[in-house]
């Protein structure tokens, strides 16, 4: 017996798939021009159509017995491609009605179709073609509205059936409408004038938002203007405007520039909650989310661009971040932060309008299909944009209610500073009265000590000059002792420039005169020391008409070799020179007798009791 009731549900099951299968095979509705309606749309079984995966089919094979019976009519409240590689041709039919007193249009709504081939059959018995779609730029339309409108011819009284060839990338929904032109044009108006109460609005929005970022300076309203500017691009896109009035005449804009704005449209509303809640301070956890899902999200708005372009058509990836952002905003309000409630009611009108047009799409019998239900969203993101401004100005109440507060209390402080600072400054007075009295008293015995110090430092200072006088006199008489070896006599001259600065105030000490003109006045010359005069311009070196004019050897030990010959009156012979001064015995023998040269032609100048110095030799010139 349960054999024999399963056997039965099959069947009864099978039964009635027969019957609703045939139901949407069977006849197609005929929709009747009637001058008392002033517009239909097609939906379900006004519309039929079948699927050409082959893309060859022409008007001839559609409308041959053979295909006739292929059109299946629509379960969907709109049919669309499911098949992107394929080409779809749909059927609807039309009883003309040549007593009506009004002019009709086919209307389609979907404006991102790309390619549209309508054909009417003319009383011929051949077809007129129609082309038009988002392929083709804007000019090209018969009527310049962000829809494709076609003229319906109404010249009898007889059924006339149409078909429609859609190709596109894209998803393309069979959305058509036939209307009476004075309807079309009343509808077209209102449409427009919503459309711009709508982008007005934004306009608005981003302006006033974009003063109070010049006023205040906080990122969030940057944000907030370009999630506008991304919501209101999207639905130009969705709309048709941007297509109409944007880029006319350059119809693949059309192609992807949903995505990129709905991606735009995630990325800067994440930002903006990020911002606008203080998330980094408030909520660490809820913030690393926000980063987690603006990274995620823009790893697949990379792979859509660069791998899987169909993936912009995915519009349900953005209820993704736009929950994470609805859900960040509750569990700040939960948590009692003032500024999420406006932000959440902001974002519950978005999920709305979103879950309205879900509805439509997936279980389209539950809602009917009006301009209410597909403005929907559109009027709920006016309300969100209203909510968030309103959540941002409660924040700018928040923080100057802050600020009041903490004004209130930086003055209760300062009056306490003030009362504190007042008592101090008594006790401080009576601190520096009894300080001053005790300063003066030091003051005194410090002008004393000074006066004493003062002596003292006179006394030392002379001191000090007198020991500097005797350590050179030390020094030199240590000099001029007979034993004193180059190392020691290095210390006094340890190299060639503190030799030359020796012999430059040897030989200027009374004074600069210029061996050519006489001229006093000179300049530093490009030597060491050198001097050039500022009237002839001849430049003199240290050495000129001096002992060491033209030396090869260091001077140092030039210096050196006259100490050695001055004190030892001209009797140390040439080897030991060489010996001495690691320098070849030839070389030592020719300044040894330019010296001792020297030495006898000062002593036929100089008197007998007039003071002399190996130094001395220095500034007699060589022979």
């Amino acid at each position: 017996m349960l054999i024999m009731k399963y056997v039965y549900k099959v069947c009864l099951l099978a039964l009635l798939l027969v019957i609703v299968k045939t139901s949407f095979v069977s006849a197609q509705n005929v929709i009747a021009i009637n001058d008392s309606l002033n517009q239909h749309i097609f939906m379900y079984g006004d519309i039929q159509y079948t699927e050409d995966p082959s893309e060859k089919l022409t008007i001839s094979d559609i409308t041959s017995a053979e295909y006739t019976t292929k059109f299946i009519s629509s379960r969907l409240l709109f049919p669309h491609n499911f098949n992107r590689n394929s080409t779809y041709w749909y059927r609807i039919k039309i009883k003309n009605n040549v007593s009506s007193q009004k002019n009709w249009v086919i209307e389609f709504f979907d404006q991102t179709i790309d390619y549209v081939k309508f054909y009417e059959l003319q009383d011929n018995g051949t077809y007129k073609e129609t082309e038009f779609g988002d392929s083709f730029k804007f000019s090209q339309r018969n009527y310049h509205h962000k829809n494709y409108v076609l003229d319906l011819a109404n010249k009898d009284n007889e059924v006339h059936t149409y078909y429609i060839k859609v190709k596109s990338a894209q998803k393309a929904d069979a959305l058509f409408v036939l209307r009476s032109v004075n309807w079309f044009v009343s509808y077209a108006l209102n449409e427009y004038y919503f459309f711009g109460i709508f982008y007005g609005m934004i306009i608005v929005f981003c302006f006033y938002n974009l003063m109070m970022y010049f006023a205040i300076k906080e990122n969030h309203y940057l944000y907030y203007i370009a999630y506008l500017l991304s919501i209101a691009m999207y639905e130009m896109c969705a709309d048709g405007i941007a297509y109409e009035y944007i880029w006319p005449n350059f119809p693949t804009w059309n192609q992807h520039t949903t995505g990129y704005s709905l991606y735009a449209a995630s990325f800067f509303a994440l930002l903006f909650g990020r911002k606008l809640l203080n998330l980094k301070k408030k909520a660490p956890n809820l913030d690393r989310l926000i980063i987690i899902t603006l990274v995620l999200r823009t790893v697949f708005f990379l792979f859509c661009l660069l791998y899987y372009r169909a993936g912009f058509e995915m519009r349900e990836v953005e209820a993704i971040p736009l929950s994470v952002a609805f859900y960040i905003g509750i569990c700040l309000r939960i948590k009692g932060y003032r500024p999420a409630r406006f932000y959440v009611i902001g974002y519950s009108f978005l999920f709305l309008g979103l879950a309205v047009k879900g509805i439509l799409t997936y279980w389209p019998n539950f809602l009917p299909y009006g301009p209410i239900t597909h403005y929907s969203l559109s009027f709920c993101f006016v309300m969100e944009m209203m909510f968030l401004s309103f959540a941002i100005g409660d924040k700018v109440r928040l923080l100057r209610v802050q600020k009041d507060i903490a004004t209130q209390r930086i003055i209760k402080q300062l009056r306490i500073n003030h009362q504190l600072k007042d008592s101090h400054n008594k006790e401080l007075e009576e601190q520096v009265r009894f300080k001053t009295l005790e300063l003066r008293e030091a003051n005194e015995l410090l002008k004393e000590q000074a006066a004493e110090i003062a002596e003292m430092n006179q006394l030392l200072a002379k001191d000090n000059v007198q020991l500097k006088e005797d350590v050179a006199k030390v020094t030199e008489a240590r000099i001029m002792l007979k034993n004193v070896d180059f190392e020691e006599f290095s210390k006094l001259y340890p190299d060639n420039d503190s030799c030359l600065r020796f012999l430059a105030e040897l030989k200027w000490k009374k004074g600069y005169e210029c061996q050519r003109c006489e001229h006093s006045s000179y300049y530093h010359g490009h030597g060491l020391l050198n001097r050039r005069c500022a009237k002839c311009g001849y430049e003199e070196s240290v050495t000129a008409y001096t002992i060491l004019q033209n030396t090869r050897i260091p001077i140092n030990k030039a210096f050196y070799m006259i100490f050695l010959i001055y004190s030892s009156k001209g009797n140390i012979s040439s080897h030991k020179l060489s010996e001495i001064l690691e320098i070849r015995q030839s070389t030592c023998w020719a300044y040894a007798s330019k010296i001792k040269k020297a030495m006898n032609e000062r002593k036929k100048t100089v008197k007998p009791k007039e003071s002399q110095s190996w130094s001395d030799i220095l500034l007699e010139e060589a022979v």
